[in-house]
């Protein structure tokens, strides 16, 4: 359906910016938000206000998302800030990260969901290590797009010389991690050159801006479609005299496309039925994708239980109890070999023992260390583990959902990494 030419269903574009301390991705998104009028009055007074217990003299945007109290005393983000915007062309879900190193776990939490990375450099310090650490994860969490926003350029005299120089160096980075479309682009964000509108100060630059740019850069948004997953979330057993035999697998759709009267395999008991109907609120669906919350039922009585995952017969995924993965490292308390852990698959659950610390990556050098196999806070290591029970996974490059688990300590029940499995 289209309204005055555009489409009623604008397309939803998830990013995250990174970046060091002090880049500026907190006033980026301010002035984005500012400039381009998506700002409720409240706020901006609240902005102001906070600006003037601050001390500040000029309007300081950065304070729309540092929402923490101990983040607006330091004038740093210190925590993921969730913002929502849009645009006649888009709508838009920010998942602004912290700078400090201690706090990469939470660049990788902003980053697991997003389409695309907003990496900011300083244009005073060039390429740091933070810049490597935030492109490393990016394409370990297999973003393939990055937009680098060369910021400040307000102090640095607006110096093309410099803005080269700086993309000469990040072009390379990017060729070493393998990640497909890079842009760059000069800013300001204090003062909102290049931003939502061109730069008076650069006219040398002669491509989109950022708003421009995100309002039209193309995501690719199904990564592995092909590929059949349904992990089960619930059973629904609606016990009414309306629905008195309806019983219908819940969750979300990891892949694929499911369709009644598909053959699947139940996984683990690799039972094969059909897909009797697809329903969703009431209505029964022609087809299911990747991304919908549906009930699936099928034309026979199976056991099937939360944590067993539906797939098409001709395509099942690994089954083992002998995983590979990268890993980053959250806890303060050192990873050790002989762990015991709970790991979290989707909706399947199984305890498992850490069984080889392989390397841990060098962010510096990006290359792997295996000397230092000690794994600390922070830290991304290459591991294999052992589960209790055989489980079903792809790897993270074909299916980030069936690729990815959490490790879980049983005692504190404190979320202690993240893992992507990788091939042997």
């Amino acid at each position: 359906m289209t309204i005055n030419g555009k489409s009623k269903n604008k397309s939803l574009l998830r990013f995250t910016t990174a970046g060091s301390v002090d880049d500026g991705k907190s006033t980026l998104i301010g002035r984005l938000l500012y400039d381009s009028k998506s700002i409720f009055e409240d706020q901006m007074e609240h902005i102001v206000q906070s600006g003037k217990r601050l001390g500040r003299e000029e309007l300081d945007l950065s304070l729309l998302t540092d929402g923490l109290r101990a983040e607006r005393e330091q004038g740093i983000t210190i925590d993921v800030a969730y913002r929502y915007f849009a645009t006649p062309a888009r709508k838009f879900i920010i998942a602004d990260t912290p700078g400090h190193i201690q706090y990469t776990r939470n660049m990788v939490t902003g980053a697991s969901t997003a389409d695309l990375a907003v990496i900011l450099v300083d244009a005073r310090k060039g390429v740091l290590e933070q810049t490597i650490r935030h492109s490393y994860i990016a394409s370990l969490l297999d973003i393939r797009h990055i937009i680098f926003c060369i910021n400040k350029m307000d102090m640095v005299n607006w110096s093309e010389a410099i803005f080269t120089s700086i993309k000469s160096e990040l072009t390379l980075l990017v060729k070493k991690l393998d990640i497909a479309d890079v842009h760059f682009i000069p800013i300001s964000a204090k003062y909102g050159d290049n931003v939502v509108d061109r730069s008076e100060n650069m006219k040398w630059y002669e491509g989109k801006t950022f708003l421009n740019l995100i309002e039209t850069i193309e995501i690719e948004k199904n990564k592995n479609p092909e590929k059949k997953r349904f992990p089960v979330q619930t059973i629904i057993r609606p016990h009414t005299s309306e629905y008195h035999d309806y019983r219908g697998y819940a969750g979300r759709v990891a892949g694929g496309v499911f369709r009644p009267g598909d053959e699947i395999t139940v996984l683990p008991s690799l039972r094969k039925s059909k897909i009797k109907s697809i329903d969703m609120f009431g209505k029964t669906l022609s087809e299911s994708i990747a991304g919908d919350s549906v009930a699936i039922s099928l034309d026979d009585q199976i056991d099937i239980s939360r944590g067993d995952m539906l797939v098409a017969s001709d395509d099942i995924p690994a089954i083992s109890q002998d995983i590979n993965l990268m890993m980053c490292w959250f806890n303060e308390r050192p990873l050790k070999v002989g762990g015991k852990y709970l790991i979290r698959l989707n909706s399947n659950e199984a305890g498992c023992i850490i069984k080889s610390i392989s390397y841990r990556m060098n962010i510096e050098t990006l290359e792997h260390d295996f000397e230092n196999r000690a794994v600390k806070m922070n830290d991304i290591a290459h591991i294999t583990i052992k589960t209790s029970k055989p489980v079903f996974f792809d790897t993270y490059k074909k299916n980030n959902i069936t690729g990815s688990m959490i490790f879980i300590d049983e005692g504190s029940n404190e979320t202690v990494a993240a893992g992507m499995i990788v091939e042997e």
